[in-house]
Protein backbone atom coordinates (compact mmCIF):
# COMPACT_ATOMS: atom_id res chain seq x y z
CA UNK A 1 0.00 0.00 0.00
CA UNK A 2 1.38 2.82 -1.08
CA UNK A 3 1.21 6.73 0.62
CA UNK A 4 1.40 10.03 -0.87
CA UNK A 5 3.90 12.25 -0.44
CA UNK A 6 2.89 15.29 1.85
CA UNK A 7 3.05 18.44 0.36
CA UNK A 8 5.94 20.74 0.94
CA UNK A 9 5.77 23.15 3.86
CA UNK A 10 6.66 26.78 2.28
CA UNK A 11 9.65 27.85 4.27
CA UNK A 12 8.24 30.89 6.78
CA UNK A 13 9.16 34.45 5.49
CA UNK A 14 11.06 36.85 7.99
CA UNK A 15 9.25 39.51 8.67
CA UNK A 16 10.32 42.78 6.86
CA UNK A 17 11.94 45.40 9.31
CA UNK A 18 9.62 48.61 9.16
CA UNK A 19 10.61 52.70 9.69
CA UNK A 20 7.65 54.85 10.78
CA UNK A 21 8.74 58.24 10.18
CA UNK A 22 5.84 60.14 12.02
CA UNK A 23 3.98 58.52 14.35
CA UNK A 24 1.59 60.97 15.96
CA UNK A 25 -1.72 62.73 14.47
CA UNK A 26 -2.25 60.81 11.37
CA UNK A 27 0.84 58.73 11.64
CA UNK A 28 -0.78 57.21 14.24
CA UNK A 29 -3.41 55.39 11.40
CA UNK A 30 -0.07 54.02 10.24
CA UNK A 31 1.09 52.86 13.56
CA UNK A 32 -1.95 50.68 13.91
CA UNK A 33 -1.62 49.49 10.78
CA UNK A 34 1.58 47.65 11.49
CA UNK A 35 0.93 46.63 14.19
CA UNK A 36 -1.82 44.77 12.59
CA UNK A 37 0.44 43.71 9.72
CA UNK A 38 2.97 42.75 12.74
CA UNK A 39 0.50 40.16 13.90
CA UNK A 40 0.65 38.35 10.66
CA UNK A 41 4.01 38.21 10.62
CA UNK A 42 4.69 40.12 7.59
CA UNK A 43 6.40 42.96 9.47
CA UNK A 44 8.40 44.10 12.36
CA UNK A 45 8.50 47.52 13.25
CA UNK A 46 11.81 48.47 13.74
CA UNK A 47 11.93 51.88 14.15
CA UNK A 48 10.31 55.08 14.77
CA UNK A 49 11.39 58.39 14.06
CA UNK A 50 9.95 61.33 15.93
CA UNK A 51 11.62 64.50 17.41
CA UNK A 52 9.74 63.90 20.88
CA UNK A 53 9.96 59.34 21.72
CA UNK A 54 6.42 57.70 21.76
CA UNK A 55 5.96 56.50 25.47
CA UNK A 56 5.23 52.94 26.34
CA UNK A 57 1.57 53.43 26.42
CA UNK A 58 1.99 55.01 22.74
CA UNK A 59 3.75 51.60 21.53
CA UNK A 60 1.21 49.58 23.16
CA UNK A 61 1.47 45.75 21.71
CA UNK A 62 4.50 47.07 19.21
CA UNK A 63 7.54 45.87 21.40
CA UNK A 64 10.15 48.13 21.86
CA UNK A 65 11.37 49.44 18.48
CA UNK A 66 14.02 51.92 18.01
CA UNK A 67 13.96 55.31 18.04
CA UNK A 68 15.54 58.33 16.99
CA UNK A 69 14.85 61.96 15.14
CA UNK A 70 17.83 60.96 12.31
CA UNK A 71 15.83 59.27 9.75
CA UNK A 72 19.26 58.36 8.15
CA UNK A 73 20.91 57.05 11.41
CA UNK A 74 17.73 55.02 12.25
CA UNK A 75 17.48 53.48 8.76
CA UNK A 76 21.49 52.33 8.79
CA UNK A 77 20.99 51.03 12.20
CA UNK A 78 17.45 48.90 11.54
CA UNK A 79 18.76 47.90 8.11
CA UNK A 80 14.38 48.74 7.41
CA UNK A 81 13.78 47.12 4.10
CA UNK A 82 10.39 49.87 4.21
CA UNK A 83 10.01 53.30 4.91
CA UNK A 84 6.42 54.74 5.91
CA UNK A 85 6.78 58.42 5.80
CA UNK A 86 4.17 60.28 7.53
CA UNK A 87 5.74 63.83 7.58
CA UNK A 88 5.14 67.12 7.03
CA UNK A 89 4.34 67.53 3.40
CA UNK A 90 7.21 69.63 2.81
CA UNK A 91 9.68 67.04 4.04
CA UNK A 92 8.53 63.94 2.04
CA UNK A 93 11.06 64.83 -0.89
CA UNK A 94 14.20 65.19 0.80
CA UNK A 95 12.63 62.26 3.30
CA UNK A 96 12.18 59.69 0.39
CA UNK A 97 15.09 60.62 -0.82
CA UNK A 98 17.41 59.38 2.40
CA UNK A 99 15.23 56.19 2.29
CA UNK A 100 15.83 55.42 -0.73
CA UNK A 101 19.53 55.63 -0.26
CA UNK A 102 19.27 53.34 2.45
CA UNK A 103 17.24 51.27 0.08
CA UNK A 104 14.52 51.03 1.36
CA UNK A 105 10.91 51.04 -0.29
CA UNK A 106 8.72 53.50 0.26
CA UNK A 107 5.09 54.17 1.43
CA UNK A 108 4.98 58.02 1.06
CA UNK A 109 1.90 59.74 2.43
CA UNK A 110 -0.27 61.88 0.34
CA UNK A 111 0.26 64.52 -1.30
CA UNK A 112 4.04 63.27 -2.49
CA UNK A 113 5.03 66.64 -2.80
CA UNK A 114 4.36 70.28 -2.43
CA UNK A 115 5.55 71.29 -6.60
CA UNK A 116 5.48 69.28 -9.39
CA UNK A 117 9.58 69.78 -9.61
CA UNK A 118 9.79 68.47 -6.21
CA UNK A 119 7.46 65.72 -7.47
CA UNK A 120 9.80 64.82 -10.13
CA UNK A 121 12.81 65.09 -8.06
CA UNK A 122 11.53 62.56 -5.41
CA UNK A 123 10.28 60.10 -8.19
CA UNK A 124 13.44 60.11 -10.47
CA UNK A 125 15.49 59.78 -7.56
CA UNK A 126 14.07 56.55 -5.95
CA UNK A 127 13.33 55.20 -9.55
CA UNK A 128 16.92 55.81 -9.94
CA UNK A 129 17.94 54.15 -6.50
CA UNK A 130 15.91 50.79 -7.49
CA UNK A 131 13.43 51.06 -4.44
CA UNK A 132 9.58 50.72 -5.31
CA UNK A 133 7.22 53.65 -3.89
CA UNK A 134 4.08 53.47 -2.80
CA UNK A 135 2.04 56.90 -2.65
CA UNK A 136 -0.79 56.78 0.27
CA UNK A 137 -3.94 57.28 -1.73
CA UNK A 138 -5.95 54.65 0.09
CA UNK A 139 -9.00 55.11 -1.88
CA UNK A 140 -7.16 54.09 -4.70
CA UNK A 141 -6.41 50.41 -3.36
CA UNK A 142 -10.32 50.49 -3.42
CA UNK A 143 -11.59 47.42 -5.51
CA UNK A 144 -14.19 49.66 -6.66
CA UNK A 145 -12.25 52.10 -8.70
CA UNK A 146 -10.64 49.08 -11.46
CA UNK A 147 -14.71 47.80 -11.17
CA UNK A 148 -16.30 51.34 -11.64
CA UNK A 149 -13.43 52.12 -14.95
CA UNK A 150 -14.64 48.76 -16.50
CA UNK A 151 -18.40 49.85 -15.86
CA UNK A 152 -17.65 52.98 -17.79
CA UNK A 153 -15.26 51.43 -20.65
CA UNK A 154 -18.39 48.53 -21.32
CA UNK A 155 -20.77 51.25 -21.72
CA UNK A 156 -22.96 50.56 -18.80
CA UNK A 157 -24.21 54.10 -18.36
CA UNK A 158 -23.46 55.02 -22.30
CA UNK A 159 -21.14 57.39 -23.04
CA UNK A 160 -18.67 59.11 -20.46
CA UNK A 161 -19.84 63.21 -19.59
CA UNK A 162 -17.57 63.76 -16.70
CA UNK A 163 -16.67 63.18 -13.46
CA UNK A 164 -17.50 65.69 -10.02
CA UNK A 165 -16.00 64.98 -6.65
CA UNK A 166 -17.32 66.20 -3.38
CA UNK A 167 -16.29 67.08 -0.08
CA UNK A 168 -17.97 68.65 2.76
CA UNK A 169 -16.08 68.18 6.23
CA UNK A 170 -16.31 69.91 9.47
CA UNK A 171 -12.79 71.41 11.04
CA UNK A 172 -12.72 73.89 13.87
CA UNK A 173 -9.79 76.76 14.43
CA UNK A 174 -7.88 73.79 16.40
CA UNK A 175 -7.24 72.28 13.13
CA UNK A 176 -5.42 74.78 11.42
CA UNK A 177 -3.31 75.18 14.72
CA UNK A 178 -2.20 71.66 14.79
CA UNK A 179 1.03 72.17 13.49
CA UNK A 180 3.23 75.07 12.49
CA UNK A 181 2.52 74.29 8.66
CA UNK A 182 -1.14 73.46 8.77
CA UNK A 183 -3.16 76.09 6.55
CA UNK A 184 0.25 77.50 5.31
CA UNK A 185 0.97 77.83 1.40
CA UNK A 186 4.37 78.71 2.25
CA UNK A 187 6.63 78.42 5.79
CA UNK A 188 9.87 80.12 5.96
CA UNK A 189 10.12 80.23 2.05
CA UNK A 190 9.28 76.78 1.13
CA UNK A 191 5.89 75.34 -0.47
CA UNK A 192 4.06 73.68 1.78
CA UNK A 193 0.35 73.83 -0.44
CA UNK A 194 -1.63 72.74 2.71
CA UNK A 195 -4.80 73.42 0.92
CA UNK A 196 -8.32 71.49 0.92
CA UNK A 197 -7.95 70.21 -2.17
CA UNK A 198 -4.40 69.17 -2.15
CA UNK A 199 -4.29 67.62 1.33
CA UNK A 200 -7.63 67.06 3.51
CA UNK A 201 -9.84 66.33 0.49
CA UNK A 202 -6.97 65.21 -1.57
CA UNK A 203 -8.32 61.91 -2.72
CA UNK A 204 -11.90 63.18 -3.72
CA UNK A 205 -9.31 64.83 -6.39
CA UNK A 206 -7.15 61.49 -7.17
CA UNK A 207 -10.07 59.73 -7.29
CA UNK A 208 -11.93 61.69 -9.69
CA UNK A 209 -9.16 61.53 -12.01
CA UNK A 210 -8.65 58.05 -11.56
CA UNK A 211 -12.32 57.12 -12.48
CA UNK A 212 -11.94 59.85 -15.22
CA UNK A 213 -9.10 57.72 -16.86
CA UNK A 214 -6.26 60.86 -16.58
CA UNK A 215 -3.17 59.28 -13.44
CA UNK A 216 -1.13 60.43 -15.26
CA UNK A 217 0.85 63.87 -15.58
CA UNK A 218 0.61 63.80 -19.27
CA UNK A 219 -3.32 63.03 -19.14
CA UNK A 220 -3.62 66.24 -17.98
CA UNK A 221 -5.00 69.49 -20.82
CA UNK A 222 -5.63 72.38 -18.42
CA UNK A 223 -6.97 73.06 -14.58
CA UNK A 224 -8.86 75.98 -13.60
CA UNK A 225 -9.09 76.63 -9.81
CA UNK A 226 -11.10 78.75 -7.28
CA UNK A 227 -9.16 78.96 -4.09
CA UNK A 228 -11.20 80.34 -0.92
CA UNK A 229 -10.71 80.25 2.76
CA UNK A 230 -13.46 81.49 5.50
CA UNK A 231 -11.03 80.75 8.34
CA UNK A 232 -7.94 83.24 8.92
CA UNK A 233 -5.27 81.33 7.25
CA UNK A 234 -2.83 81.37 4.46
CA UNK A 235 -4.34 78.07 2.37
CA UNK A 236 -7.73 77.28 0.94
CA UNK A 237 -10.26 75.53 2.99
CA UNK A 238 -13.13 76.07 0.18
CA UNK A 239 -12.37 75.28 -2.91
CA UNK A 240 -13.11 74.14 -6.40
CA UNK A 241 -11.05 73.47 -9.22
CA UNK A 242 -11.78 71.80 -12.83
CA UNK A 243 -9.49 69.67 -14.84
CA UNK A 244 -10.03 68.94 -18.47
CA UNK A 245 -8.15 65.67 -19.64
CA UNK A 246 -6.16 64.88 -22.40
CA UNK A 247 -9.23 62.59 -23.81
CA UNK A 248 -11.35 65.81 -23.04
CA UNK A 249 -13.40 64.72 -20.52
CA UNK A 250 -14.64 67.58 -17.87
CA UNK A 251 -13.53 66.64 -13.79
CA UNK A 252 -14.62 68.97 -11.54
CA UNK A 253 -14.05 68.87 -7.76
CA UNK A 254 -15.70 71.01 -5.29
CA UNK A 255 -14.75 70.78 -1.03
CA UNK A 256 -15.06 72.04 2.10
CA UNK A 257 -13.59 72.40 5.41
CA UNK A 258 -16.48 74.93 6.44
CA UNK A 259 -19.23 72.64 6.14
CA UNK A 260 -22.94 72.62 8.18
CA UNK A 261 -22.89 69.14 8.87
CA UNK A 262 -19.96 66.87 7.97
CA UNK A 263 -20.60 64.44 5.20
CA UNK A 264 -19.19 61.18 3.30
CA UNK A 265 -17.24 62.22 0.57
CA UNK A 266 -17.87 60.98 -3.18
CA UNK A 267 -17.36 60.82 -6.82
CA UNK A 268 -20.07 60.86 -9.23
CA UNK A 269 -19.18 59.10 -12.74
CA UNK A 270 -21.75 61.07 -15.36
CA UNK A 271 -22.73 59.16 -18.35
CA UNK A 272 -25.14 59.80 -21.16
CA UNK A 273 -27.56 56.86 -19.96
CA UNK A 274 -27.19 56.72 -16.22
CA UNK A 275 -24.38 57.48 -13.86
CA UNK A 276 -22.10 55.70 -10.93
CA UNK A 277 -21.90 57.22 -7.44
CA UNK A 278 -18.82 56.16 -5.17
CA UNK A 279 -18.34 56.85 -1.56
CA UNK A 280 -14.76 56.28 -2.10
CA UNK A 281 -14.06 56.13 2.06
CA UNK A 282 -16.34 53.44 2.32
CA UNK A 283 -15.89 51.54 -0.97
CA UNK A 284 -19.85 51.82 -1.72
CA UNK A 285 -20.57 52.48 -5.01
CA UNK A 286 -24.04 53.18 -6.40
CA UNK A 287 -25.26 52.29 -9.92
CA UNK A 288 -28.02 53.98 -11.30
CA UNK A 289 -29.04 53.49 -15.00
CA UNK A 290 -31.72 53.76 -17.98
CA UNK A 291 -33.92 50.73 -18.18
CA UNK A 292 -32.11 49.19 -15.04
CA UNK A 293 -33.10 49.42 -11.03
CA UNK A 294 -30.42 51.20 -9.02
CA UNK A 295 -27.74 48.36 -7.72
CA UNK A 296 -25.43 49.12 -4.86
CA UNK A 297 -22.27 47.11 -4.27
CA UNK A 298 -19.60 47.46 -1.57
CA UNK A 299 -16.12 46.62 -2.59
CA UNK A 300 -12.98 45.26 -0.96
CA UNK A 301 -10.32 47.40 -0.68
CA UNK A 302 -6.59 46.42 -0.24
CA UNK A 303 -4.64 48.11 2.21
CA UNK A 304 -1.20 49.95 0.71
CA UNK A 305 1.37 48.80 3.23
CA UNK A 306 0.42 45.43 2.32
CA UNK A 307 0.69 45.79 -1.39
CA UNK A 308 4.17 47.25 -0.99
CA UNK A 309 4.95 44.34 1.21
CA UNK A 310 3.49 41.76 -1.25
CA UNK A 311 5.25 43.45 -4.01
CA UNK A 312 8.74 43.65 -2.33
CA UNK A 313 8.56 39.69 -1.44
CA UNK A 314 6.13 38.61 -4.55
CA UNK A 315 6.53 41.02 -6.96
CA UNK A 316 2.93 41.90 -6.97
CA UNK A 317 2.21 45.40 -8.90
CA UNK A 318 1.81 48.17 -7.35
CA UNK A 319 -1.69 50.11 -6.54
CA UNK A 320 -0.58 53.58 -6.49
CA UNK A 321 3.01 54.14 -7.79
CA UNK A 322 4.15 57.87 -8.45
CA UNK A 323 3.23 57.74 -12.14
CA UNK A 324 -0.18 57.22 -10.89
CA UNK A 325 -0.35 60.38 -9.21
CA UNK A 326 1.33 62.58 -12.35
CA UNK A 327 -2.75 64.49 -12.69
CA UNK A 328 -3.02 64.99 -9.16
CA UNK A 329 0.53 66.40 -8.73
CA UNK A 330 -0.65 68.69 -11.97
CA UNK A 331 -3.24 70.32 -9.65
CA UNK A 332 -0.87 70.12 -6.90
CA UNK A 333 0.92 72.74 -9.11
CA UNK A 334 -1.62 74.92 -10.34
CA UNK A 335 -2.90 75.58 -6.62
CA UNK A 336 0.53 76.44 -5.51
CA UNK A 337 1.10 78.72 -8.78
CA UNK A 338 -2.49 80.11 -8.42
CA UNK A 339 -3.15 83.57 -7.20
CA UNK A 340 -3.55 83.53 -2.85
CA UNK A 341 -6.51 82.14 -2.12
CA UNK A 342 -9.60 85.37 -1.78
CA UNK A 343 -10.73 85.94 1.61
CA UNK A 344 -15.31 84.62 1.62
CA UNK A 345 -16.48 87.85 3.79
CA UNK A 346 -17.66 87.82 6.88
CA UNK A 347 -20.97 88.40 5.61
CA UNK A 348 -21.02 84.90 4.19
CA UNK A 349 -20.04 82.55 7.11
CA UNK A 350 -21.08 82.45 10.34
CA UNK A 351 -19.22 80.93 13.80
CA UNK A 352 -20.53 78.17 15.57
CA UNK A 353 -18.75 75.87 18.45
CA UNK A 354 -16.83 72.80 17.50
CA UNK A 355 -15.29 70.13 18.82
CA UNK A 356 -11.96 72.15 21.07
CA UNK A 357 -12.44 75.45 19.46
CA UNK A 358 -14.98 77.69 17.46
CA UNK A 359 -15.66 76.90 13.53
CA UNK A 360 -16.48 79.20 10.16
CA UNK A 361 -19.37 77.87 8.62
CA UNK A 362 -19.94 79.11 5.01
CA UNK A 363 -23.64 79.39 4.50
CA UNK A 364 -25.20 76.89 1.81
CA UNK A 365 -21.83 75.78 1.28
CA UNK A 366 -23.00 71.74 1.30
CA UNK A 367 -25.45 72.59 -1.24
CA UNK A 368 -23.13 74.20 -3.78
CA UNK A 369 -20.54 71.17 -2.88
CA UNK A 370 -23.63 68.18 -4.08
CA UNK A 371 -24.33 70.73 -7.34
CA UNK A 372 -21.04 70.81 -8.14
CA UNK A 373 -20.32 67.24 -8.19
CA UNK A 374 -24.16 67.02 -10.36
CA UNK A 375 -24.20 69.43 -12.87
CA UNK A 376 -20.00 69.92 -12.60
CA UNK A 377 -19.99 73.72 -12.48
CA UNK A 378 -17.92 75.66 -9.97
CA UNK A 379 -18.95 77.92 -7.34
CA UNK A 380 -18.99 80.77 -9.13
CA UNK A 381 -20.69 79.39 -11.97
CA UNK A 382 -23.21 78.36 -9.57
CA UNK A 383 -23.58 81.76 -7.87
CA UNK A 384 -21.66 81.97 -5.20
CA UNK A 385 -21.13 85.23 -4.46
CA UNK A 386 -17.51 85.06 -2.60
CA UNK A 387 -16.17 82.69 -4.98
CA UNK A 388 -13.08 84.52 -7.16
CA UNK A 389 -13.21 84.23 -10.89
CA UNK A 390 -11.54 81.04 -12.32
CA UNK A 391 -7.89 80.94 -13.56
CA UNK A 392 -6.56 78.43 -16.28
CA UNK A 393 -3.47 76.97 -15.89
CA UNK A 394 -2.35 76.22 -19.94
CA UNK A 395 -0.54 72.92 -20.61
Amino acid sequence: MSTAAAPPVAPARTPLPVVLAGARGHGRSHLLNIRRLEERGLVRLAGICELRPLDPAELDGLGDPEQSADLDALLSSTGARIAVLSTPIQTHTEMALAAARHGAHLLLEKPPAPSFAEFRRMADGVEAAGVACQIGFQSLGSHAVPAIRRMVGEGAIGELLGVGGAGAWVRDEAYFRRAPWAGRRRLGGVDVVDGVLTNPLAHAVATALALSGATRAEDVEHIETELSHAHSIESDDTSGVRVVTSAGVQVTVAVTLCAETSSEPYVIVHGSRGRITFWYRQDRVLVQRAGHGPVETVYGRTDLLENLVAHVTDGEPLRVPPTETGAFMRVVEAVRTAPDPRGIPAAHWHSEPGESAPRRVVDGIDALVDTSADELRLFSELGAPWAPSTRVEAR
